[in-house]
């Protein structure tokens, strides 16, 4: 087994410790500096035959150039479509990256200044020096993790700072996603030590650091983390806040919600209290109110007996998720999800964070009407959560639990890992408004035997952390599915006329309405339509309509719709379309340069479906009723807008 034993990475760390508690985003205030590291890194990959000579050889002691050939890696980004060497693409194992940057002396020179260093996310595990000094270990992708690296710098005061990051895309059956290793020992076929990455999952598994690294400060007493629930009484809005603080027994804080015109509407003083705000300003998901996504900030400041200050300002969106037999309830309100799935992919980029693409596809998303997506299957940067919160944009919130196939990827240990990354999800985006409810897996082997306790402890315990509708996403037979009693709604997904009975459009009607009934004959939950969908090349074309042309993703479409339009009037509350976008996958026979079953090209360029859906969304905005308390005046706005947009 090549693979490193991360146990023997353990040390005792004299200068640093690994931060498990608050994990707030990092933001500039008058008591807090950030430091952006992203940029050219210095990168290699170790290719010796087991992958571990970068630790066998202590590459972390001495610069990265020094260890033997190195090439530059933009972070963040994937590191597989970069490099012009074919061994990279599907490179599997551990790769270096390093980056030498000098600190500010002010932070070097106040002994009281907390210095961390954060990393927004690498696939898959990971593990940090500064100055060839272990400062932290991570387990898993999509999540940021940090350590405070103020002494070991402090220590090196008059050079720059080295930062070394070993990540491991490796995926075992405990990891999640889950994967297997399988050596080919056939020498006539393949050479020695040959093997390949297995998946149970229909995405390219891209790796490197995939979000931005950053250092950043705070005071030696600090607010380490903060917790807002939220509510309403008629027209007072209830906002329920804890602050936890660090470094300071007795400390003095101090709250005020603040509005978008910088009025203070509501304080409190302590580190829990309530926020009551008269004529507030609820938090609206968009098309479903004329001043959608407002959001007041609550601004945390911190006085310590030591005389240390902090401040942090949180962005706070008051409103209320409620689930019934038949409902989903947003403010108490029917709320109907018409949007899409996404991946974080792109061209060269892969799953690296790119602004330019995230406001593209934002505003595609407000060009089709649609308001809500899924994070399938994986969470998606804090950023992207912080766009959705100011646009109304509604996000069902994924953790990477996808590919769940085997029935060994079910025991304690993928169950204490599976728990980890729920905690570690929950902690990151609890406060934002914009995520109604978790998901804690797609499509696992459901119909399991161990799926049952497995999916009773782990939807338990995500209640336990947060009030939010849990779920997770099934293709199971209905009659068979170990998880479903557990969640809060029914979320399914299925392919009729595609990956059932293929060419078969005339099915689509019959087996549809069958899922529906038979679902919720049985639970008595509302159903989300989650995945749905065909492959489409675009540019390819026929008459009658065949497989892979545009002509048939439509005509998949609008069968689906037929039946969507008849049981939302029931149970179905929500129909969220597989793909937003094409997107890359591992090579096979049934795909080509990737899936295609986007409304828009890997490019963001748009097929067929998406003016389909474009006129369905904002047909369904206007029709749902969510507009009624417009006035006159608003509405015969809207109806003009809405006319021109989809004429």
């Amino acid at each position: 087994m090549w693979l490193v034993n991360f146990t023997c990475l353990t040390v005792v760390w004299t200068w640093c410790h690994c931060l498990h508690a608050g994990m707030l985003f990092p933001r500039e205030s008058p008591t807090r500096e950030i430091k952006e590291l992203n940029g050219l890194w210095t990168f290699r990959a170790d290719f010796s035959q087991n992958r571990n000579a970068g630790f066998e050889k202590a590459w972390f002691k001495r610069p990265l150039s020094e260890t033997g050939p190195v090439i530059d890696m933009p972070v963040p980004s994937s590191f597989n479509d970069v490099p012009q060497d074919a061994q990279m693409r599907d490179f599997i194992g551990w790769v270096w990256y390093e980056r030498e940057v000098w600190v500010p002396m002010r932070w070097l020179q106040d002994q009281s200044t907390r210095i961390v260093l954060r990393v927004g996310s690498a696939h898959y595990y990971s593990v940090v020096w500064v100055n060839g000094v272990l400062v932290t270990e991570h387990e898993g992708g999509h999540l940021p993790f940090e350590a405070e690296v103020g002494a070991v710098i402090r220590k090196d005061a008059g050079i720059p700072c080295r930062i070394t990051i070993a990540v491991n895309n490796t995926l075992s059956l405990n990891t999640l996603p889950p994967g297997t290793i399988q050596y080919m020992t056939d020498h006539s076929k393949y050479p020695p030590g040959y093997f390949v990455q297995n998946i149970n999952f229909d995405f390219f598994n891209y790796a490197g650091i995939h979000r931005s690294v950053l250092l950043y400060t705070t005071p030696e007493a600090y607010i380490d983390d903060i917790t807002v629930q939220t509510t309403f009484l008629d027209s007072t809005g209830i906002v329920n806040y804890s602050v936890a603080v660090v470094g300071s027994d007795r400390p003095t804080v101090k709250v005020a919600l603040v509005g978008k015109d910088g009025r203070c509407v509501a304080t409190a003083n302590g580190t829990t209290g309530i926020l009551k705000v008269a004529e507030v300003n609820l938090w609206w998901p968009y098309l479903m109110h004329d001043n959608p996504g407002y959001l007041y900030s609550m601004e945390v400041r911190l006085t310590a007996e030591s005389g240390d200050k902090d401040s942090y300002a949180l962005p706070v969106g008051v409103r209320t998720v409620n689930v019934t037999e038949s409902k989903f309830l947003i403010n108490s309100k029917p709320f109907y999800f018409h949007g899409v799935n996404k991946h974080e992919d792109s061209d060269i980029r892969g799953k690296g964070f790119d602004w330019p693409l995230i406001v593209k596809d934002f505003n595609l998303l407000k060009w089709m009407g649609a308001n809500s997506f899924r994070t399938s299957h994986y969470p998606y940067a804090e950023e992207i959560l912080d766009v959705a919160d100011r646009l109304g944009i509604v996000v069902i919130d994924e953790c990477p639990g996808v590919g769940i196939k085997d029935i060994r990827s079910f025991d304690p240990i993928s169950l204490d890992h599976h728990l980890v990354v729920m905690e570690e999800l929950v902690r990151r985006d609890k406060n934002h408004p914009s995520v109604v409810m978790w998901s804690v897996a797609n499509e696992p082997a459901a119909e399991m035997p161990p799926a049952g306790p497995y999916f009773k402890q782990l939807i338990s315990h995500t209640k336990s952390l947060d009030s939010r509708p849990v779920t997770f996403i099934t293709d199971s037979n209905y009659s068979r599915d170990q998880g479903a009693p557990y969640v809060d709604v029914i979320c399914v997904n299925s392919y009729f006329s595609w990956y059932h009975d293929p060419g078969h459009l005339e099915v689509i009607s019959i087996q549809l309405h069958s899922q529906f009934d038979d679902w919720y004959r049985k639970y008595q939950k509302p159903i989300i339509q989650s995945e749905y969908g065909a492959d489409a090349v675009p540019g390819l074309h026929s008459d009658p309509p065949t497989m892979f042309t545009e002509e048939y993703q439509k005509t998949v479409l609008q069968n689906y719709h037929k039946v969507f339009d008849q049981k939302r009037k029931e149970f179905v509350v929500g129909e969220l379309i597989w793909n937003f976008a094409d997107f890359m996958t591992a090579q096979g026979i049934t795909r080509v340069v990737g899936n295609k079953k986007g409304m828009f090209t890997r490019q963001r360029q748009p097929k067929t479906g998406a003016f389909l859906l474009r006129e369905r969304y904002w047909r369904i905005a206007n029709e749902t009723g969510v507009l009624l308390h417009f006035t006159c005046k608003h509405s015969a706005l809207f109806l003009c807008v809405y006319n021109r947009l989809v004429s």
